[in-house]
């Protein structure tokens, strides 16, 4: 009963996938169809061509113009093997692309009109006619609007212009590295940053480029974490897993910035400020005002030529400074110097004194016992002498 009542219910499960009419079993649904293969268009796939005529045209900067113009027989005879018309207008500075009777792929003019896009931002004409292949994509980004404080221009240029260097790097080290890692081309050129490649790529592209447009990452911080997925997809033991233990998380630190100096609040009063004084109301004090025009002039030519003479001073003494000769050390004077040689001797007599009294202390403690009893036995006393006399 048991078995029984388990195929029941795998039955009602298989019939409760299907359930409305449509829902049965199609002819692609099967597993070694591989649904996000881009094929190549067959032109037998539609041999009646296209119905209306399809144009697209876009301006290109003037610096542009002689390049585009040594360039575009390569870039019409690309297109003109997809049937795709194409014309340079050096006058208006424009190009323009649009499809023609012999035209079969429908979506050929999407390609050539991201074609005259690249080439207009300074995409060299072989690496822009890639863009013709159904498996390479491309992707203008706008940089130039990323930054904030636009309005403050100086400043505004300042930072942008560092921000797209850290996209660059040294030597474009930073950007060779982004392009072998993503496996697109990239261009940066002006406000803009040009990409080609695969759809993935060029996601991968457009989050560096943002990042480091806003400032909110280094591009080598995800040159690090690209570098891991690469590694972390040739195993084949973790590519089915999540890598997000694997991957670096990276922090922004809070770098302190300056205070703006907050100017102090005057206290509110309903008059309006004292109206400064004109240049009438000025000459009408000094009384220049009611003076005559030849006066005035006679005034204004002494004011010039005073003027004029404290120049001519300033400069003449700055050139003669360089011939004042330096200031000679002061010589002593004969006095003070007689007082040294006084003070010197002096100082060489009483040294001399001194020498002899530590002789005579030390010829006293250096004398024989026996030779002082003898020598005083030998010589009479003063007193004897005395009483024979």
């Amino acid at each position: 009963m048991a078995e029984s009542d388990g195929e029941v219910e795998v039955e009602r499960k298989e019939k409760t996938k299907h359930k409305g009419k449509h829902d049965k079993p199609k002819p692609w649904d099967d597993s070694s169809i591989d649904h996000w293969k881009i094929e190549k268009f067959d032109p037998s796939w539609n041999e009646g061509g296209m119905l209306e005529v399809s144009s697209f045209s876009t301006l290109f900067p003037q610096y542009r113009e002689k390049y585009l113009q040594e360039a575009w027989p390569v870039v019409r005879g690309a297109l003109k093997e997809f049937g795709v018309k194409a014309e340079l207008n050096l006058v208006e500075g424009s190009m323009t692309v649009s499809t023609t009777r012999k035209t079969r792929d429908p979506y050929i003019i999407m390609k050539a009109r991201d074609l005259i896009k690249l080439l207009s931002r300074s995409v060299p004409a072989p690496q822009a006619i890639k863009i013709l292949d159904d498996e390479m994509q491309c992707d203008i980004i706008k940089v130039g609007s990323l930054v904030r404080n636009k309005m403050l221009s100086c400043i505004w240029s300042e930072r942008f212009v560092k921000r797209r260097q850290h996209l660059v790097g040294p030597n474009s080290s930073t950007l060779k590295a982004l392009e072998i890692l993503t496996g697109c081309y990239i261009l940066v050129q002006g406000n803009t940053v040009a990409a080609m490649g695969s759809f993935k790529g060029l996601k991968q592209v457009r989050r560096v480029v943002e990042d480091c447009i806003q400032n909110k990452m280094h591009p080598v911080y995800h040159i690090k974490t690209l570098m891991m997925k690469r590694e972390l997809a040739s195993d084949p033991a973790l590519a089915n897993e999540n890598w997000d233990r694997f991957l670096p998380k990276f922090k922004k630190k809070n770098v302190k910035q300056k205070k703006v100096k907050s100017k102090e609040k005057k206290p509110y009063t309903p008059f309006p400020p004292p109206q400064p004084p004109s240049k009438i109301d000025l000459q009408l004090e000094s009384g220049e005002y009611f003076l005559s025009h030849e006066k005035k002039f006679a005034k204004k030519w002494q004011e010039k030529q005073e003027k004029q003479a404290e120049t001519t001073a300033e400069n003449k003494r700055k050139r003669e400074a360089a011939f004042i000769p330096p200031t000679e050390p002061a010589k002593q004077d004969p006095s003070k110097s007689a007082d040294d040689r006084n003070n010197v001797a002096e100082m060489a007599k009483s040294l001399k004194k001194k020498a002899k009294e530590f002789g005579k202390q030390k010829s006293l403690e250096n004398v024989d016992a026996e030779t002082y009893i003898a020598v005083s036995e030998g010589a009479p006393s003063n007193k004897k002498k005395r009483k024979h006399s």
